[in-house]
């Protein structure tokens, strides 16, 4: 591991503890090996001056929320320093008491919680601390011979603690270790099962010393492997894309709400799912019991046929919170939140794109750790009753307890074609903005910069090609686990013709977008959608349909068909659960086949003013977009969810469709 210290980068900190502090910390942050979403922390001691003109002394520790990759200035919580030493002499003390303590004795009451180690951190009698999760470190350690391990590595420079709950009782264990210690003897510390501590009175020289000791433990790790996967992984079956739907909806029961899936296919993780022995060696506990709270004790493990057995996972869980449960626990959610798919890679379950995309990772670095630990006698993870212990935390139940409503199509994935502008965009963004995974089909490339995300796809597409729709469609299941929302609105307005001068071409190139490829794109996505999770299907169709005009028999008899196709659907598709509704927008003026131009000839047709050609209706109002967007995420979501076969019209109120 390589110091990423920078003499220019930190002479911009000038003199500034807390900016160097911050400095450092990203620099921690920016390595994966060391820290992984939020994990770790940090703090420095400082001197400062109150309202009073009092100096006292602060600890500016890492606040709970913050992650080291990204941290500010503002995500240190100041806590004064004496509180936090005389709270380490206490006989005990309750994890929730002492996070009252510590934020009472905070000098910015708007600060972020300190961290659960803020006492821990207050007892090193050095400016500046740093404790990571490193692999290697944890790799060592969570081995038969951990321990000996280490002391060898690391001899009198580093003190090692056996493994105790983070929180109060570790601070607890550590002062009572180091009452009559020289510190200045030490290194470091490695707390078994846990992680790394570094610490010195200089930023660098603490930073650099974390970095000359994980190195020394990467490099006790060289010479074990991992197994990788022979070559790049092709495109996955029809037969795999299908048990992926099927697995990802019986995990979301298990849990009570939509997931989405982070499909690792990788040769790292094909390799790893690969081995004879994943089985046994994939389920004997996580890295650290920090990743407890995002994976669970031990992931799902499916057969090499696809077989889904999440009910014998969902009873195994019940039956380990049983097993350790003091009386007076409540059980949270049984479903895995990852899984080892032989051959084939792990998939990561989460509420959102982001959740999964952090239990990937977690998954990743220890899948790595667990087979470089086989090279050393075995993996061997902290027993069961530890690991449940911090997932039953005090602190951690908090957390949760205060995790808001998740948005209405959290977990969801919509698909919606015609995404590039006007109403198939608002769609997209409307899905998005309300919590759902979107894959954003259009044939204009300009898909492809909007849409271009985590939990955004945008794809090229031209969906009257039969080829690209299906290949479309088995990439957004690939990538997000399966379909929920089918929005189909790609279509456009031919030329004004009367059926006397219709032209064969327009004739057939109207059927061909505005009603076979929306046929194509359902046959295509009803596979998914019956494995999907309150599936809906939205149809794009037109006021022409209720009230056709002159010259528009191209389009009329496209969408009117559509509509019908739409009826058809409703009926079969019912008894599985896949409700089939369709739109009928009319004059949405802010759509790339009005031009300004355009509008105000029409208006001048009518004699009208712009503003009255766009709001020719009932009511008096002008329908956007967004207002379509609005309604679409109506007939997807729960509002309107015991509806099927419907057509509304949302065109501001038309005396002849009335």
């Amino acid at each position: 591991m390589q110091s990423l210290w920078n003499d220019t980068e930190a002479r911009a900190c000038g003199d500034d503890a807390l900016k160097l502090r911050v400095y450092t910390s990203r620099l921690l942050g920016r390595e994966p090996s060391l820290v992984l979403h939020g994990g770790g922390n940090t703090s420095v001691k400082a001197e400062v001056e109150n309202l009073f003109g009092d100096t006292e002394s602060v600890l500016y520790v890492k606040g709970s929320g913050w992650d080291l990759a990204t941290i500010e200035a503002e995500g240190f919580a100041p806590v004064r320093l004496d509180v936090l030493q005389r709270m380490a002499e206490l006989p005990e003390l309750s994890d929730p008491e002492m996070v009252r303590a510590q934020r009472a004795a905070m000098t910015d009451p708007y600060a972020p919680n300190p961290s659960v180690e803020a006492v821990l951190h207050a007892i090193i009698p050095f400016k500046f601390v740093e404790h990571t999760h490193a692999d290697a470190v944890v790799t060592l350690t969570n081995t038969p011979d951990g321990e000996a391990r280490i002391r060898a590595l690391y001899g009198e420079r580093v003190l090692v603690v056996p493994y105790v709950m983070p929180g109060f009782v570790l601070a607890k264990k550590i002062w009572e270790m180091t009452v009559d210690i020289d510190w200045s003897r030490l290194d470091g510390m490695v707390l078994m099962n846990h992680g790394m501590f570094s610490f010195a009175d200089d930023a660098r020289d603490s930073y650099e010393r974390m970095i000359a000791l994980v190195s020394q433990a990467e490099e006790a790790l060289a010479g074990t492997t991992v197994a990788r996967a022979r070559e790049e992984a092709a495109a996955p079956s029809a037969d795999d894309l299908l048990a992926l739907a099927e697995l990802r909806r019986a995990v979301s029961s298990a849990r009570g709400a939509p997931v989405v899936v982070n499909w690792d296919r990788s040769v790292d993780a094909r390799g790893f799912s690969a081995r004879d022995d994943v089985a046994n060696i994939a389920t004997r506990g996580p890295l650290t019991p920090d990743h407890v709270i995002r994976t669970k004790r031990v992931p799902l493990l499916v057969t090499g046929d696809g077989e889904i057995d999440t009910a014998r996972y969902v009873g195994d869980y019940h039956a380990y919170f049983e097993r350790n449960n003091p009386g007076d626990l409540t059980c949270l959610d049984p479903a895995p939140r990852w899984a080892v798919w032989p051959g084939r890679g792990t998939l990561a379950f989460g509420a959102s794109v982001k959740e999964a995309g952090i239990i990937a990772d977690i998954t990743r670095h220890t899948a790595a750790a667990i087979q470089r630990a086989e090279c050393l006698g075995g993996w061997r993870a902290l027993p069961e009753r530890d690991i449940f212990e911090v997932e039953y935390w005090d602190l951690e139940q908090a957390k949760l307890r205060k995790a808001g409503r998740p948005p209405e199509f959290a977990g969801k994935v919509a698909l919606v074609t015609g995404a590039a502008s006007g109403i198939g965009r608002a769609c997209a963004d409307a899905l998005h903005a309300r919590g759902a995974a979107v894959v954003a089909l259009d044939i204009e490339p300009v898909v492809t910069e909007h849409f271009n995300s985590a939990d955004r796809l945008g794809l090229v597409c031209d969906i009257t090609d039969a080829d690209a729709t299906r290949a479309a469609v088995a990439q957004a299941v690939a990538r997000f686990g399966g379909l929920d929302v089918v929005v189909s609105n790609a279509g456009n307005f031919p030329a004004n013709l009367r059926i006397e001068d219709m032209d064969p071409a327009v004739w057939e190139r109207s059927l061909q977008l505005n009603l076979t490829a929306h046929q194509r794109l359902l046959q295509d996505s009803i596979p998914y959608l019956v494995r999907g999770l309150q599936p809906a299907v939205v149809l794009m169709a037109s006021k022409n349909v209720l009230a056709p005009g002159p010259g528009a028999a191209a389009y009329s008899v496209a969408k009117a068909a559509l509509t019908q196709l739409g009826r058809v659907a409703a009926l079969e598709l019912a008894p599985q659960g896949v409700r089939v509704n369709m739109l009928h927008p009319d004059a949405v003026f802010d759509t790339g086949i009005w031009s300004e131009e355009v509008i105000a000839a029409r208006a001048s047709h009518y004699g009208m003013t712009v503003q009255e050609y766009k709001t020719k209706n009932l009511l008096k109002v002008e329908i956007t977009s967004a207002d379509v967007a609005d309604m679409v995420c109506a007939l997807a979501g729960p509002l309107f969810s015991k509806t099927t076969g419907e057509q509304i019209s949302i065109d501001g109120g038309n005396d002849r469709v009335i």
